[in-house]
């Protein structure tokens, strides 16, 4: 039997790889993200509304409310001033409780500003307006 085996079969062929995993059920390799349920347990959901309003012409106003009592508004109102070059104000409502006033759209501004410094985070945030 020997003889009658080329010897250009040995060479030329390539042995198969044995199959992985095969009729093995493999439990510890599903898809699971330890941190998944840290963000919904620590803080608040409350939402952190940002509008601009329309004044006279080009002119437009951004209000920022929502943001927690236990912050300090006035200090974020004077970092929003001095990191988007623009004026800015703490207005005492009612019903909606402190709300940061700021000249020009600063929209998008105030949400990387909120959440890099992690104020609050992404879903937190609506943005309404035009």
């Amino acid at each position: 039997a020997d003889s009658l085996r080329l010897p250009c079969a040995r060479v030329c062929r390539t042995p198969t790889p044995p199959l992985l995993f095969s009729g093995m059920d493999v439990n510890n390799l599903q898809n699971f993200d330890a941190f998944a349920d840290a963000d919904d347990e620590q803080g608040d959901n409350s939402k952190i509304h940002i509008r601009v309003q329309q004044r006279n012409g080009r002119k437009c106003i951004t209000t920022v409310q929502g943001l927690a009592d236990d912050l300090d508004i006035k200090r974020i109102c004077k970092a929003f001033k001095k990191n988007f070059s623009c004026n800015g104000a703490v207005t005492k409502d009612e019903e909606m409780g402190e709300i940061v006033q700021l000249s020009g759209d600063q929209r998008t501004n105030v949400k990387a500003f909120l959440t890099d410094q992690e104020i609050c985070r992404d879903g937190q945030i609506v943005i309404h307006g035009f």
